[in-house]
C-alpha cells in the first residue's frame, strides 16, 4: 500500500466520520425539537388536568359542607371554608361535631358525582390539639366504587360506631396525584448530545486505532521491503565472489596450483559467510516461534568484558578501535545465560562500531543499585532521530541509508537483544544525539 493509497483511506474516513456524525446531530436535533414540542403539550394538558381536577374537588368538597351544614341547620357563611393548601391537599374548617361515617358518606357520593375518581385520604382534626382524632384510606374502584383500604388508619366506619369528639375542621389528601407529581418530578432528562458525544468518542477511537494500525502495516511493509534488499546485498556479495573463483578455477592450469588453493580458500571463507547469515536467519525464525530456554549461570561480569575488550583489540578489521571499561559496580557476579549474554554484549559493540564514520570510542560502564545491575555502552556513532530510536528493536529495522549499502546487516542484531534481556526480566532504554552518538542502558535484576 502506497503512501497515495494511504492518504485517500485515511481522508475518506474522515468524510464518512463527519458525514455520520453531522447526520446525527440533525436528526437529535430535530428529535429534540419534538420531544420538547411533547413535552410543552404534556405539561400544559397535566396543568389543564390539575386546575379542572382542583376545580372539581372544590365543588365536591362544598356540597359536602353545605350538605354538613344543611342537616345541622347552621346557617354561617361557607365563603373560606374550603382550602387548597397544594394541588393534592385541601382543608375544610366546621364548626359542629361531625360523625365520621357521615363524612365518608358524603364524601364518596361528591367525589362520584364529581367524576373525581382517585383514591384518597381523609382525616378529622382537633385544632386545640392540631391532632387527628379519626382519619381513613378510601381506595376507588371501577366495581365497588370507592371502599375502605385495608391499611385505614383506625378501624372500619360504621353508623353505630360511638362517637362524642369535637372536629374543627378536616382534610383531604390525594396520593395518587401526589404520586404522580413527584414521579414527574423526579424524571431525570438527559440531553440526547450526550449520547452523540459518546458515540461519536468511540467512533473517533476506532478511527484513530485503524490509521494506527494501516500506518503500522505500511512501516512494516516498508520495513520488510529494506530487509528483502539487505539480504540479497548480503547474499549476493558471497555468492558473486564465489561464483568468480569458481570460474578462475576452471581457468587456470593444472600446473597452477597457488592459484587454485587462493580460490579455493576465498570459496571456502565465503561459503562459511554465506552459511553465517542464513544461520542467523533461521535462528531469529527459531526465536520467535520457540520459547528460549535459557541455561544460567553465575558469571563474573568483569572478566567478561575484560575478555570482549581483548577480542576486539586484537582484530585487524577495526581500525582506531578504542574500547574504555568503567566498573563501579559493587559486586562482579551476575546471573544470565552466558552465551546469549556474550552475543548481547557482541552485537551491541558492533552496531557501535558499524554505525561510527570515525575511529570508534565506546566506553563500557556497569554501577549497582540495591536491587539491579545496569551496564551502559556509550559511543560516538552517527546517532538517531526519535523516530528510529522507536522502532530501532523491531525485527529486520535498520536506520535508512537511502540507496546505500554501505552497512552490512539484517537489522535483526538489537531484536535478539531485546528478546533476551526481556527473558532474563530485565529491560533496555535508548538514548541518543545525531551526530553525537548513542547509548545503550541494561537494566538487571540481581
Amino acid at each position: 500500500m502506497n503512501r497515495k493509497t494511504v492518504n485517500a483511506v485515511i481522508i475518506l474516513g474522515v468524510i464518512s466520520v463527519i458525514s455520520i456524525l453531522l447526520v446525527q446531530l440533525v436528526w437529535i436535533k430535530q428529535t429534540a425539537s419534538m420531544q420538547e414540542m411533547n413535552i410543552a403539550i404534556q405539561e400544559r394538558e397535566d396543568s389543564l388536568n390539575i386546575i379542572h381536577f382542583s376545580e372539581q374537588t372544590h365543588i365536591a368538597l362544598r356540597n359536602v359542607l353545605t350538605g354538613i351544614s344543611t342537616v345541622k341547620a347552621d346557617s354561617a357563611d361557607l365563603y373560606g371554608a374550603v382550602k387548597q393548601i397544594n394541588p393534592y391537599y385541601f382543608s375544610v374548617d366546621i364548626n359542629e361535631e361531625l360523625h365520621p361515617y357521615y363524612l365518608e358518606n358524603l364524601l364518596k357520593r361528591e367525589f362520584y358525582n364529581q367524576n373525581v375518581h382517585q383514591n384518597f385520604q381523609y382525616g378529622i382534626y382537633d385544632c386545640f390539639t392540631d391532632s387527628i382524632v379519626f382519619g381513613n384510606l378510601i381506595q376507588y374502584t371501577e366495581d365497588a366504587q370507592f371502599t375502605q383500604s385495608k391499611d385505614s388508619l383506625t378501624s372500619i366506619t360504621s353508623e353505630s360506631m360511638k362517637w362524642k369528639k369535637d372536629g374543627h375542621y378536616f382534610t383531604v389528601y390525594f396520593p395518587t396525584i401526589d404520586a404522580e407529581m413527584n414521579s414527574g418530578q423526579s424524571v431525570i432528562n438527559y440531553s440526547p448530545y450526550i449520547f452523540v458525544f459518546i458515540i461519536g468518542t468511540l467512533v473517533l477511537l476506532f478511527f484513530g486505532y485503524a490509521v494506527m494500525v494501516i500506518l503500522r502495516q505500511k512501516k512494516l511493509s516498508e520495513v520488510k521491503t529494506d530487509f528483502i534488499n539487505n539480504m540479497t546485498h548480503e547474499l549476493k556479495t558471497p555468492i558473486s565472489t564465489i561464483g568468480l573463483s569458481s570460474e578462475m578455477i576452471l581457468r587456470s592450469s593444472d600446473h597452477d596450483h597457488e592459484k587454485i588453493d587462493q580460490y579455493a580458500r576465498i570459496i571456502l571463507k565465503e561459503n562459511k559467510r554465506l552459511e553465517k547469515q542464513v544461520e542467523r536467519v533461521l535462528n531469529i525464525a527459531k526465536l520467535d516461534k520457540n520459547k528460549i530456554i535459557l541455561s544460567k549461570e553465575k558469571i563474573n561480569i568483569n572478566e567478561l568484558l575484560d575478555e570482549v575488550k581483548e577480542n576486539l583489540d586484537f582484530s585487524q578489521n577495526i581500525k582506531g578501535l578504542t574500547i574504555k571499561l568503567n566498573k563501579s559496580a559493587d559486586t562482579e557476579s551476575i546471573t544470565v545465560d552466558p552465551v546469549h549474554f556474550s552475543n548481547v554484549i557482541y552485537n551491541l559493540l558492533d552496531n557501535a562500531i558499524k554505525y561510527c564514520e570515525k575511529e570508534p570510542y565506546i566506553t563500557i560502564s556497569t554501577h549497582t543499585d540495591k536491587h539491579h545491575f545496569f551496564i551502559e555502552f556509550k559511543d560516538n556513532g552517527i546517532g538517531m532521530n526519535r523516530e528510529s530510536i522507536k522502532m530501532i528493536f523491531d525485527k529486520f529495522y535498520r536506520i535508512p541509508t537511502g540507496n546505500l549499502h554501505d552497512v552490512k546487516g539484517f537489522g535483526l542484531g538489537l531484536y535478539y537483544v531485546k528478546l533476551i534481556i526481556e527473558e532474563h526480566k530485565g529491560n533496555i532504554h535508548t538514548k541518543s544525539t545525531p551526530g553525537k552518538g548513542t547509548t545503550f542502558s541494561i537494566k538487571l535484576p540481581i
